[in-house]
């Protein structure tokens, strides 16, 4: 009677896998709850983006001054 129907067996041999994901696990900076290990990987251009708004900014700001 076990064709076509889940053993017991069969069914516990499956919820024992583990999922591995090859993203890294954490946090990049270990004592700060951010950035996430894996915000290099989701946001490669994070860094250029920052720079260019700092100067933007900035340009704005020392117009301000003059």
């Amino acid at each position: 009677m076990s064709k076509g129907f889940a053993t017991d067996n069969l069914i516990s041999k499956k919820s024992k896998k583990k999922v591995i994901s090859s993203e890294p696990q954490g946090r990049l900076i270990s004592w700060s709850p951010w950035p996430p290990a894996n915000f290099q990987t989701k946001y490669p251009a994070f860094p250029f983006v920052l720079t260019i708004l700092i100067i933007v900014i900035g340009q704005w700001y020392l117009s301000l001054l003059r």
